[in-house]
């Protein structure tokens, strides 16, 4: 059976705390529902300071699911290393593990977007060594054991629920992020379909003496929203999906490769793409994905409709990829 994931990035633009406090609840109920039925991930990210109000806190909103859900894992892909405390990140993973029993999927990502180190007062030409020293004490802090970090000895409780610990994933798009991952003997998540880039990884597998696995998105990864009427869908919501695809046009510039990275300007060019799809049922069902990424509240789309691609997905499409 295909992945199905639900993704969630709580972007309402201009929205006020009342109506963002709103969306989060129905964030947290649809996740609930898409668990009851069977949808096998929820995932969320995290990004500081935007405008439209995209989510800063994977880590909390991960936690309010876990305690809505039974089954669902919730893969927060990805977080900003170098913008965490490693000690309280460590603390952070390892609560929300044990909460959930094993359930949380951290991939940690370095970004790319400048603004936010500023913002946190983080030197953005230190993120390659940051993410390195993050990286290394999050594995070191998980054993329980005492260890060294930066000219003290500390120790960090409670060990995780997962041994030998939650799973860690490195993700990017460059030769550093696959150095970093094989050296720490660590999985690696390609932020783009990067077969070039995971024959690199696992030479380097060999190399380090290391082992691992690469999670990469297929060469075809659309974010998807089910109607009865896609004319009509795109017609009223099809801005919602731009006015997203136009952020991350804006955020991933120069070398920076992503699955969802969209160069529309337009309703009817985004449409053109296909990076995000708005399909009937049976087309969606059709399309024979191995991963199915339904994104019912993308761009500020209003929670009514998000429910209705939700249950359209769950009655309508998931019992065939199951058959």
């Amino acid at each position: 059976m295909p992945v199905t994931v639900a993704r969630f990035n709580l972007v309402a633009p201009g929205a006020s705390p009342a109506e963002l406090g709103a969306r989060y609840r129905a964030a947290l109920e649809m996740a609930a529902y898409a668990d009851d039925r069977g949808v096998t991930t929820v995932q969320t990210e995290e990004h500081h300071g935007a405008e439209n109000n995209w989510l800063p806190s994977p880590f909390a909103f991960a936690g309010a699911v876990f305690g809505a859900t039974r089954r669902v894992a919730v893969t927060v892909s990805a977080i900003i290393g170098p913008l965490h405390d490693p000690l309280r990140l460590a603390e952070e993973i390892a609560v929300l593990d044990l909460l959930s029993g094993g359930r949380l999927v951290t991939v940690a990502g370095i970004g790319y977007r400048p603004e936010e180190y500023e913002q946190f007062g983080v030197d953005f030409a230190r993120r390659g060594k940051l993410q390195d020293e993050l990286l290394e004490t999050l594995l070191k802090a998980w054993t329980g054991e005492p260890f060294p970090y930066r000219g003290r000895t500390v120790r960090i409780t409670p060990r995780p629920f997962t041994a030998p610990h939650p799973l860690l994933l490195v993700g990017g798009s460059s030769r550093a992020a696959a150095r970093r991952a094989a050296r720490l003997g660590l999985p690696f998540f390609p932020s783009a379909h990067l077969p070039e880039l995971e024959t690199y990884y696992k030479e380097l597998l060999v190399e380090y003496g290391t082992e691992g696995w690469v999670m990469m998105p297929a060469a075809e990864t659309p974010l998807l929203h089910v109607a009865e009427d896609p004319e009509r869908a795109w017609a009223e919501y099809g801005r919602h999906f731009l006015h997203e695809a136009r952020t991350y046009a804006a955020w991933q510039s120069g070398g920076v490769r992503s699955a969802v990275k969209s160069a529309a300007t337009t309703v009817e060019e985004l449409r053109a793409e296909g990076v995000y799809r708005i399909l009937t049922p049976e087309r969606c069902a059709g399309l024979g994905l191995d991963s199915y990424v339904l994104h019912p509240l993308a761009g500020g789309m209003p929670v009514e409709e998000g429910w209705r691609s939700l249950r359209l997905f769950c009655e309508r499409v998931l019992p065939g990829l199951a058959a």
